[in-house]
């Protein structure tokens, strides 16, 4: 076994024997910044993503619509269509200042303190991803490689020229194929100490996460246009930072997602397809703009080093095909004798667009209201959208294998009886776990106090079979497990933003008295998040942002 084996054993049980250091205090005074900052790179503002007309969010949530695959003659991105998945996604596209219940409230009035709301949730709030836009001779622009400045809505160049068959380089030859024959790429960065100031040893956990819900934002956004997005998370990592200009043990490329352009790609001769000697100081091109970093003080990690060398050994070695099929989710056994499962209504979602549900995607901090049941329909369209969750990366480029499996603890849902329950995705059926109110439980196994679980109408949780995933893929695996519960995370925000419903993901509670509750002790599903259901109260005070 690896150490990532030791990490995933240490998150699981950190809600009994804490995480070193137990010490740590976080210096807020001295956080660094939500982005990166490259005071002497050339800018260039993006178009706007209002210029373009929103679409139905449903094609990328449904089963069986999301596995979008572009062939020859098929739309394919372009300036525009970018610009407008990144504003969507990763951009600032509001204020948050309502009144609710987290402990950040009382500093959110203050301009230096404000919230700014994303399309795409992220683990605390940080958003440590960077997201870099390697361009070849296809593209609108001078080639090059450009950051995306989520303040400003704009691309800062920091490279001139093609670099892209660098990047290909790096992916290497057993990638997939549409990963090779584009010259348009964009790389995701994660910049640890954004993340690890307040998460200490538990940051790679979450950082991961990060990711997984990021490229998810994507694959529902461009889903719905016709359009795949494929992330490859295996290649040839210290290339691509030393292209960026990192020390990976700052900041790591975690992925690499290739864009299928709207012109075609210059196919590259023998000559520049040929590995270049990384001797020769002449053909390694890299950036030297550096990020100005605003904490004084940084501090290290005894496990984030270890799980960032940990899942850097063998990156450029892919697994085998199929290899992911042994760490699939397992599928929903019959319910014990007397009990019978529930079937629910057929999923179904609104006409709601793409950027109005991300714009209105936010966390129901201690809003719930269960005074107005969810609707078993409801439940049913958030369940199958989380289900449909697949990494269709390089590991598993067809989209088959369902990595995570999902249980339901139901308190105020129309014609379904308080319980913990299993998800049967292919029959549309929960199966009994657990009878009886689970509000106590909840609530009890939760860290924080800016939720009152049983007050949402159901609480979902996502497992997946983490220590089969790194059995199978190596330490590096650890990535893609949890980058899954993360994707999951994001369509289940997407999908209660698209029915109007009140949302909230958590990581902050004993995973283990979960693994007990729902029987799985002597199985290897691991509880990843827990992610809670519900409308909220009627008439919130609010701040308009958009008329301030």
């Amino acid at each position: 076994m690896g150490y990532a084996h030791e990490y995933a054993h240490a998150v699981l049980h950190r809600g009994r024997v804490p995480m070193e250091p137990t010490d740590h205090v976080v210096n807020w005074d001295d956080g660094p910044r939500k982005g990166k900052y490259y005071p002497n790179a050339e800018a260039f503002a993006l178009p706007g993503a209002e210029d373009l007309a929103d679409v139905p969010v449903a094609p990328g949530l449904l089963p069986g619509t999301a596995r979008v695959r572009n062939t020859d003659g098929s739309p394919g991105f372009g300036l525009p269509l970018l610009s407008a998945m990144l504003r969507d996604s990763y951009g600032l596209t509001g204020r948050r200042l309502g009144i609710q219940a987290n402990t950040d409230l009382p500093g959110l009035p203050y301009y230096t303190h404000a919230n700014w709301s994303r399309g795409t949730a992220g683990g605390g709030g940080l958003y440590p991803v960077s997201i870099h836009w390697a361009s070849g001779p296809s593209g609108p622009l001078t080639p090059g490689l450009h950051y995306y400045d989520i303040h400003r809505h704009a691309l800062q160049r920091l490279l001139a020229g093609d670099v892209t068959n660098r990047v290909r380089e790096a992916l290497g030859a057993d990638a997939p194929a549409e990963a090779l024959e584009t010259d348009q790429y964009l790389l995701l960065g994660v910049k640890y100490w954004q993340n690890s100031f307040k998460y200490n040893s538990f940051s790679f956990h979450v950082v991961s996460t990060d990711v997984g819900t990021l490229v998810q934002t994507w694959r529902i956004w461009a889903a719905a246009r016709g359009l795949r997005i494929a992330p490859v998370l295996w290649f040839d990592e210290p290339r691509l930072n030393e292209l960026l200009g990192t020390a990976g043990e700052e900041e790591t490329v975690f992925a690499v997602v290739p864009l299928h352009w709207d012109a075609p790609a210059p196919r590259p001769d023998a000559a520049a397809r040929a590995v270049t000697p990384r001797t020769d100081p002449r053909h390694r091109p890299a950036v030297r703009h550096r990020d100005v970093e605003r904490s004084r003080t940084l501090l290290d990690f005894t496990a984030l080093s270890g799980m960032h060398t940990a899942t850097l050994e063998g990156a450029a070695d892919r697994p085998a095909p199929g290899a992911l099929t042994a760490a699939a989710a397992l599928p929903t056994t019959d319910p014990a004798a007397g009990t019978v499962r529930v079937a629910l209504p057929e999923p179904v979602f609104p006409d709601t667009g793409v950027r109005r549900a991300l714009r209105d995607r936010r966390s129901s901090f201690g809003r719930f209201d269960a005074r107005r049941p969810v609707g078993a329909g409801d439940l049913s369209a958030v369940l199958a959208a989380c289900a449909e969750t697949r990494s269709a990366g390089d590991t598993d480029p067809s989209g088959e294998v369902r990595l995570a499996k999902l249980y339901a603890f139901v308190n105020h849902v129309e014609g379904v009886e308080q319980g913990a329950y299993a998800y049967d995705p292919d029959r549309d059926e929960l199966c009994p776990v657990a009878p009886g109110p689970q509000g106590s439980f909840l609530q009890q196994n939760y860290f924080l106090a800016n939720y009152n679980l049983e007050q949402a109408g159901a609480v979902l949780v996502p497992t997946v079979r983490t220590t089969a995933v790194l059995d199978a893929l190596g330490d590096r695996g650890y990535r893609l497990a949890v980058g899954t519960a993360g994707a999951v995370a994001q369509s289940f925000y997407v999908a209660a933003s698209a029915l109007g419903l009140g949302a909230g993901v958590a990581l902050g509670f004993d995973n283990v008295s979960f693994v007990e509750r729902l029987g799985l002790a002597d199985g290897d599903e691991a509880p990843l998040l827990i992610m809670a259901l519900g409308h909220e109260r009627p008439q919130p005070a609010d701040f308009r942002h958009e008329i301030a």
